[in-house]
């Protein structure tokens, strides 16, 4: 592991992807299914890319089948794409659990040195969107996982997923036909934040950097009830996380309880923080879901008389 110390937050955004580009898909938490993989990849391939799938990443792990093979070759994997300088995109196959353990075996300064390109995923992926944005200043793609079901049989997904990458210009508008003002107003800042389980164990630890002043945080979960959704923003708000941050826009809360406790607990915890919030934007664990740039400027608007509830890119997401 380097020791290297953290590098500016400034973006250095890869650029966008067209025809032709190689692509590897990697798998830095838990296992995909075979059959599952493979549409996944054809789906790729159909948008042009060149794609090859990394030498571990249909592996298992030998004691926990929770993940996809040994920590030491996903990580392995992981670095080999993104210092490769013929590869202009790495596609993380599916979340689960297990891309935190990585985060101690990867070369940070090799990673550095290396050129920008896109990274995508999301879910337990937050953890590798997290230091990739503190260490190395690089915005990513928060959007479906290529090798899950929720992208190869969600042509709505697909869509989203492809145009952030291929055409993700400035004035782009993210909504939702569910997305709400919950609290109005109007916020310019850098995108940060994920699944919100991740962001949580991403505090106290060195290599992540609390949201800089005027932060738009996105968040969103699944599988976590309302008292716990209640505990992981209540120790954000206790460890300073949304003292900067200029406006929230909420994701989907799939499995996680009735919808309307799920909201009572965030206007409850959030209402107060007297910053515009939009709630089900519609990224995250959801049917269609957005993919959403982390670390790009974005404008969160929330307007209660219009019903208007969106992000819009105020820049490329991903350099032309």
């Amino acid at each position: 592991m380097s020791a290297s110390p953290l590098r500016p937050t400034a973006a250095r955004p890869p650029r966008r992807l067209r025809a032709g580009d190689r692509a590897v898909i990697v798998a830095p938490a838990g296992p995909a299914v075979p059959e599952v993989l493979d549409k996944g990849l054809a789906i790729l391939t159909s948008w042009g890319l060149d794609v090859a799938v990394a030498p571990h990443a249909q592996d298992r792990h030998p004691t926990f089948s929770y993940l996809a093979g040994t920590d030491a070759d996903r990580a392995r994997d992981l670095q080999d794409a993104w210092c490769d300088p013929e590869v202009a995109a790495v596609f993380c196959g599916r979340g689960g659990y297990g891309s935190l353990r990585l985060l101690d075996l990867l070369d940070w300064d090799a990673m550095a040195a290396a050129e920008p390109k896109v990274l995508t995923g999301s879910s337990d992926v937050t953890a590798l969107h997290q230091v990739l944005g503190s260490r190395l200043g690089v915005p990513t793609v928060f959007g479906a996982m290529v090798a899950t079901s929720p992208f190869v049989d969600d042509p709505v997904a697909q869509e989203n997923l492809r145009r952030m990458l291929f055409e993700p210009d400035d004035g782009l508008v993210l909504t939702s036909a569910a997305a709400e003002p919950l609290v109005p107003g109007r916020a310019r800042g850098r995108t940060v934040g994920g699944n919100l389980s991740l962001v949580v164990s991403g505090r106290g630890v060195p290599d992540v950097q609390p949201p800089a002043p005027g932060s738009i945080a996105l968040l969103e979960d699944v599988t976590e009830e309302p008292y716990r959704i209640d505990h992981f923003v209540t120790h954000l708000l206790r460890a300073g996380w949304f003292d900067h941050v200029a406006g929230i826009a909420l994701g989907s809360w799939s499995e996680c309880g009735d919808l309307a406790d799920v909201r009572a607990v965030l206007v409850d915890r959030l209402g107060g923080l007297g910053v515009p919030i939009v709630w089900e934007l519609g990224f995250g664990h959801c049917a269609g879901q957005l993919a959403v740039p982390l670390g790009t400027e974005v404008e969160l608007v929330s307007d209660p008389t219009t019903g208007t509830a969106e992000l819009v890119l105020t820049e490329p997401a991903l350099a032309p």
